[in-house]
């Protein structure tokens, strides 16, 4: 569990920086240059990523459960998940899904994390899902707060285009059904649908 925790801490606290200290991220990326703290922060990323991968798949080998879901969340699970995907792509491709959501990538966060909450019950679970789930919330208020202060919160809008939405959507159906059908299973050992 420790490494796990460690892999959150790491990996969500870089994705905290401009959170916590807006001002801050801009002067270390002015201070090392833009492309050395992307480097950085990837570094940093990747290496919380490794830990969050070891650890819960450590803590999946002598679960703690805290609660057990009824078979119907798993259902609703897979409901929440659908939009995931059309999200995640929308987040590259502007269209009005992305303009609507304003961000995307946030949103599938939060579907992400609330779906595997409710399907799953264990320490590790919650740890991970509810971390995620906590600080794409906290992500969302912090940015609609540095818009409003004039920070920078992002990259610049880019023109929608108009088949751009049907990209999306048919491309986060087909992900989806891919991973939900296989890709899960075989990377996590958990086929959604039986």
């Amino acid at each position: 569990m420790l490494w796990l925790m460690a892999g959150l801490v790491l990996f969500l606290g870089v994705h905290s920086v401009s959170i916590v200290a807006p001002q801050a991220r801009d002067r270390w990326a002015a201070r090392l240059g833009e492309n050395p703290w992307k480097g950085l922060y990837s570094l940093v990323s990747l290496a919380g990523l490794i830990l969050i991968v070891v650890g819960y798949s450590a803590a999946r080998q002598s679960p703690v459960v805290l609660y057990a879901p009824p078979v119907a969340l798993r259902h609703l699970s897979a409901l929440l998940m659908l939009p995931v995907f059309i999200l995640l792509i929308a987040a590259y491709v502007p269209g009005r899904i992305q303009r609507t959501a304003r961000h995307p990538m946030l949103a599938a966060v939060k579907f992400w994390a609330l779906a595997h909450l409710l399907a799953n019950g264990t320490l590790a679970d919650v740890l991970l899902f509810g971390g995620f789930l906590v600080w794409a919330v906290a992500d969302r208020i912090s940015v609609k707060r540095r818009a409003a202060a004039g920070l920078r919160v992002g990259p610049p809008a880019r023109e929608p285009g108009p088949d751009r939405d049907l990209v999306a959507v048919i491309g986060g159906l087909v992900v989806y059904g891919v991973f939900a059908g296989w890709a899960h299973g075989a990377l996590f050992g958990v086929r959604p649908f039986g």
